[in-house]
């Protein structure tokens, strides 16, 4: 987990409210990974294509 992620805490709290995975689509399989992503890219101001790639395509 890097520095500002998600901690445990607030991924249990906020998990209840996505939808399951894997269904129609497909893009998001792994929620908590994609909004760790969001967070960062919102504290960082990076473009999308600059985002490292702990964070999936």
């Amino acid at each position: 987990m890097g520095r500002g992620d998600l901690t445990n805490a607030e991924w249990e709290r906020l998990r209840p409210l996505l939808p399951e995975g894997g269904q129609q689509g497909g893009r998001w399989n792994d929620h908590r990974r994609t909004i760790n992503g969001v967070l960062y890219r919102a504290r960082t101001g990076l473009p999308w294509r600059d985002l490292p790639e702990r964070f999936g395509p």
